[in-house]
């Protein structure tokens, strides 16, 4: 059975009503603090990659409206 993936609102530090501009700056924030190639602790690229799948789901309007209605389902 996968895991369970955690809220991508959650992920990124926003609220859900946030605009597209607050999802892109928390993204910019945390991928620059998690970038694997300037941060070498453990589970930064795990991290790093959970940032980009919020980000990459956020980001676009229409997944983004799929995801806050149906969840991890309706996000892929």
């Amino acid at each position: 059975m996968a895991t369970q993936k955690r809220d991508y609102y959650e992920v990124l530090g926003v609220p859900k009503n946030c605009s597209a501009e607050d999802i892109k700056r928390a993204f910019r924030k945390l991928a620059h603090q998690y970038h694997p190639d300037k941060n070498s602790d453990n589970g930064a690229a795990e991290k790093f990659k959970e940032i980009n799948e919020a980000y990459e789901v956020l980001s676009d309007p229409e997944r983004r409206e799929n995801y806050d209605r149906f969840g991890h389902s309706g996000g892929e």
